[in-house]
Formats: C-alpha cells, sequence, structure tokens
C-alpha cells in the first residue's frame, strides 16, 4: 500500500459481507484504523468492528450517520443491499464533493443510476467483488466513471488489492465478469459438491468423500493462484496418455459439460442484465 493511500480517510455505509471483507484487507495491509468509519444500522455488531479499532456510527441511533461519515472520508463505500443504494446516494449527496470518491460494492446498479442521485460530476466508481474477499483472495472488477481520474482509480485498485486481485474493465463487461468471478465461487463448490457425492454413490464414507473433495478443489485452486498458471497446461500436466484422469475428461466432453458451464455463465449474465433494469 502507498504512502498515499494510507493516508486516506475512509468510511464504509453499511459492514455487511462485501464491505466488512474489504474493510479488513485494508486493516491487514496496513491501513491505520483510526482513519477508517463504518456506520451499521444496529448496534449487533458495533463491538466486533470496534475491535478492529475503528470508528462505528449506528443510524438508528443517530439518524445523521452516514453523512457525517461521507462528509469526514476521501473514499466512501457502498455496501448496502443494491435496492437500498440509489437511496443511499440520495441521502449522502449534500455531504461529498469533487475530491470524494464514491464506491459502490452492490451488485447491478449501474454508474448512471448512482450519477442520477449524486452531485453532478461526483467521482463514482462501480464494482464486483466476489466472497473469496472473506480471506484475502478475491477477486474484484471496477469501472469508474468518466469524473473518476487517473489517480483516484489508482487509490481505489491499491486499497483493494488487499482482499484480492483487481481489474479495471468498462462497465459493460461487468454483467460478464459477474457470471465468471462474481458467481464463480459457486460454481466450484457446486463441483465439490457433486465429486463429494459421486464418491458417496462409488462407496466411501460421507465425511471422507466431501473432506476428499474439499481439499482436492481448494489444493488445484491453489496452483491456480500462481498468476502465470493456466488452467489448460495444469489440466494436461494430470491428463496422463490412457489414464484414468484422460478417461474422466473424455466423459465429461461427451455429456456436454463444457457447453453447460457456458450456458450457465450466459444465463448468469443475462440476469444480471436484467437486475440492473429492474433497480435501475
Amino acid at each position: 500500500m502507498s504512502e498515499a493511500t494510507k493516508n486516506l480517510s475512509l468510511s464504509f455505509l453499511g459492514a455487511g459481507s462485501m464491505n466488512g471483507a474489504i474493510l479488513r484487507g485494508i486493516i491487514a495491509s496496513g491501513h491505520d484504523p483510526q482513519l477508517i468509519t463504518a456506520t451499521v444500522r444496529s448496534d449487533n455488531r458495533v463491538a466486533e468492528l470496534r475491535e478492529l479499532g475503528i470508528n462505528v456510527l449506528v443510524s438508528e441511533e443517530d439518524p445523521e450517520a452516514n453523512r457525517r461519515a461521507a462528509a469526514s472520508a476521501d473514499i466512501i463505500f457502498l455496501g448496502v443491499k443494491p435496492v437500498g443504494i440509489t437511496e443511499l446516494c440520495e441521502e449522502i449527496s449534500g455531504s461529498l464533493d469533487a475530491q470524494k470518491v464514491v464506491v459502490s460494492v452492490a451488485a447491478a446498479i449501474t454508474l448512471s443510476s448512482m450519477q442520477s442521485h449524486l452531485p453532478a460530476g461526483q467521482p463514482v466508481i462501480r464494482s464486483m467483488p466476489n466472497t473469496p474477499l472473506m480471506v484475502g483472495a478475491g477477486v474484484v472488477g471496477i469501472s469508474p466513471a468518466a469524473s473518476v481520474s487517473d489517480e483516484q482509480t489508482k487509490l481505489v485498485t491499491d486499497l483493494l488489492s488487499g482482499s484480492g486481485d483487481v481489474h479495471v474493465i468498462d462497465e459493460e463487461q461487468q454483467n460478464a465478469l459477474s457470471a465468471i468471478s462474481g458467481s464463480g465461487p459457486a460454481y466450484a463448490f457446486y463441483l465439490a459438491e457433486a465429486m463429494a457425492n459421486a464418491g458417496v454413490a462409488m462407496g466411501l464414507d460421507e465425511k471422507l468423500s466431501i473432506a476428499l473433495a474439499r481439499a482436492t478443489v481448494a489444493g488445484a485452486g491453489k496452483m491456480l493462484s500462481n498468476p502465470d498458471a493456466d488452467p489448460a497446461t495444469l489440466r494436461k500436466a494430470v491428463t496422463s496418455p490412457k489414464g484414468t484422469t484422460e478417461q474422466a475428461i473424455a466423459t465429461f466432453d461427451e455429456q456436454g459439460i463444457p457447453k453447460i458451464i457456458a450456458a450457465g455463465t450466459q444465463a448468469a449474465a443475462a440476469r444480471a442484465a436484467q437486475l440492473s433494469e429492474e433497480l435501475g
């Protein structure tokens, strides 16, 4: 984390799973907790968050909590549910200026939807994180509005890098990214679940089969975490000619698994686009 980034004041409006994961990743990467404020609706999580050393405001007790948090921050992360994002933008609009950057971590909410509820020219970034952010191994796609400077984009990228890989993309690519990395962890869990069930069907003890599937998928993921790793190359290295793995892969191909995965991701992307229309 750069010195410029370390000195930024940050506010997290909503501290649910995604915003909470980003917050923890930023602290773990060396950011001073005293420069961080989080708002929550009730006091259920106040003690847990204050243990991190951050300032916590409760909106049920302080109706100005979100506005005060936004006014005190250089970068504001919006982490409420998608249906509440534009209302939150409206709420904090009077606390903003052109030097502050608003970052949404809510799915399906477009830049234009947020901009229509923010001051004209407000720097705003749409992001799509995924759940492995919770263990510091996430993927985040960010799409800056035209009002965001290159320097501001770099600062946000640097902050988010504490929780995983960050990719700057055009907003038109957000639905595709969501279908691959946003929904993608569920695909890996689905694969592990199917492998465990197959093991049970072949006579393995259920707990053993789950443990084997879990460790195998997690281990393969670690091998893929190398930036130079190529999935096809790794697969071929395990697939000996005329061996057991080759037979399994051939069967997967015959059953149309690649086409099924492609169809699933297309369906996810189409649903993301539909949600953007509904919420916009």
